[in-house]
């Protein structure tokens, strides 16, 4: 039989000559495998004398114990060197800031619209709402708007087409948030026709409308909000008073200057546009117009079935996105719809 001792040394320094895992065990097939050298000396003692077989049988295992454990002090310093490796290659610096989520918030003009809904609920107005595809009624009949009216045209309005791919010019995209008010207002006359004397209605009407427009401070899809209070014994002066305390809690500015300028609508009478003037920053002294208002015509009024004989009140509207820009100092409102992250982030 060979010099076991011998073959124990002979795998130990095979093993340290190796720096593969695969190609050790490929070593150590040839000392500990099915034919290798150690188990070579084991089938060898076949032929021994039996008194022999006991002692001689000690010593190969001996040397097949010495043999193990030198492989598997080669896997460990393996093992470690390729952590090491790994360690240098992939160097981590652990003073870093770990990372975090993202951390997701409010659209800006979200923001505004809940503001603008906290300072109205603040003095009693409540929030309604309705659908965004309207009928030519809602949104221009019932508002006292006649048929020859610039905004029925199709470079005003989105009209949508019916199921012969024809345009249904009684059915379209709501160009302002109105018919809310013409809805609530039907549903308010009939909620209370038992009544000889309706309640008050005092509400805002906040939602996305679209018109044919596009450029630095107009979308094709925006924002509006418009209020409503009717009421026996609501005048211009109430209107006044709501408005221009609004703006001035919104712009957290006392010193705001607030105008109302005469204009037209078809569904006020008197009508006027609102403007304000800062008395600071870039825009000071600069008169913009921020609303348009008025006190509702009798036909409206009619046309929901509302006695104008016996109630009367006012309307206004103004764009959230506009109040937005002027708030946040920005001046191109295609800013808050493309979408860009690094623009959004900052008002997180």
């Amino acid at each position: 039989m060979q010099n076991l001792d011998q073959i124990a040394l002979e795998a130990a320094a095979a093993f340290a000559a190796t720096d593969d895992p695969d190609a050790l065990e490929q070593v150590k097939a040839r000392f500990l495998g099915k034919n290798g050298r150690i188990t070579e000396q084991l089938k060898g003692m076949a032929k021994l004398p039996p008194e022999e077989r006991k002692s001689v049988g000690a010593t190969i295992n001996q040397a097949k114990e010495a043999i193990e454990a030198a492989l598997n002090a080669r896997r460990e310093a393996i093992r470690r060197l390729a952590l090491e490796r790994r360690l240098g290659e992939e160097y981590l610096d652990v003073t870093l800031p770990g990372r975090r989520e993202s951390r997701g918030g409010l659209h800006p003009v979200t923001r505004t619209l809940e503001r603008i809904e906290a300072l109205f609920g603040s003095i009693g107005f409540e929030v309604a709402d309705g659908p965004e595809i309207e009928s030519d009624f809602q949104n221009f009949t019932a508002l006292n708007t006649p048929e020859d009216h610039p905004a029925r045209s199709m470079h005003d309005t989105f009209y949508l087409l019916d199921e012969n791919g024809q345009v249904a010019e009684d059915i379209l995209l709501r160009t302002h948030t109105s018919p809310i008010q013409v809805r609530y207002m039907q549903a308010h006359v009939a909620k209370y026709a038992h009544l000889e004397t309706m309640p008050e209605i005092r509400i805002i009407a906040p939602g996305r409308v679209y018109r044919v427009d596009s450029d630095a401070t107009h979308s094709p899809m925006f924002h509006q909000v418009e209020g409503l209070w009717i009421g026996e014994n609501v005048n211009f002066a109430d209107l006044k008073g709501v408005v221009a305390d609004f703006l001035r809690r919104f712009f957290e500015s006392d010193d705001l200057q607030v105008r109302f300028r005469p204009s037209f609508f078809p569904f006020t009478e008197p009508s006027a546009e609102i403007d304000v003037a800062f008395i600071s920053g870039p825009l000071k002294g600069r008169w913009l117009e921020i609303a348009g208002c008025g006190m509702v015509h009798p036909n409206v009024l009619r046309h929901v079935g509302i006695d104008p004989e016996k109630y009367i009140g006012f309307a206004f509207g103004m764009g959230p996105d506009r109040l937005t820009m002027l708030r946040y100092g920005v001046n191109d409102l295609r800013l808050f719809f493309d979408g860009d992250l690094r623009f959004l982030r900052q008002f997180i």
